[in-house]
């Protein structure tokens, strides 16, 4: 964990972002693998995709919004330090102009909701997609309350899958989640980079 850390350190912040379209890129590739072995046919997997933009958007914007609250509390009520995932959130987030934001959420919502919702939870279940999803993140692992957030995260949207078999639904949420509290991080990142600029 502290070698990992040591080397994250090394990153400069355009490095931290290309690492994780890599690991992204990793998770696609093994979403298919895992996909070709576990379903009978494509058409299975083509069966999971239901465009229902009003419901994608109702359903996927309430969890979104949820999420996001719940997060903005924890941020407001808890230590700091429980909180800390070593500023790599803010590194990711902080230089992104607004459109590279938005791909790089969707990208992420995309390939992890296909990995850990359409191929791994339809094949082993909830219970051991979210944890599997939960522990690659693993500088959490050392951060209960991070961990658990995001296996209650992953689970709350497994939730959502099930009850209604449509991964555009979690996709959206997923989106919706990471884009707003990017916003968040980089907005901010912004504001404290004004008041130390207004202070000199």
């Amino acid at each position: 964990m502290k070698r990992q850390k040591e080397m994250i350190a090394t990153l400069t912040d355009k490095e931290l972002v290309l690492q994780v379209y890599f690991t992204q890129a990793i998770m696609i590739v093994l979403a298919f693998i895992f996909g070709f072995f576990l379903f009978g046919s494509w058409s299975e997997v083509g069966a999971l995709f239901k465009f229902d933009l009003q419901r994608i958007v109702l359903v996927g914007g309430v969890v979104a919004v949820v999420v996001v609250l719940l997060d903005l509390l924890l941020d407001r009520y808890l230590p700091e330090s429980w909180l800390d995932d070593g500023g790599i959130n803010e590194r990711v987030f902080r230089g992104l102009t607004l459109p590279r934001l938005l791909a790089l959420c969707l990208v992420v919502s995309i390939v992890e909701e296909l990995l850990f919702r359409a191929v791994l939870q339809t094949a082993f279940g909830l219970v051991i997609a979210s944890t599997i999803f939960a522990v690659i993140h693993f500088r959490y692992l050392d951060k209960p309350v991070l961990f658990l957030n995001v296996w209650l995260v992953s689970f709350g949207l497994g939730i959502i899958f099930l009850w209604t078999g449509n991964i555009l639904i979690t996709i959206f949420a997923h989106f919706l989640i990471d884009f707003i509290l990017g916003l968040c991080i980089r907005y901010q990142y912004q504001k404290k980079e004004k008041v130390s600029y207004d202070s000199e």
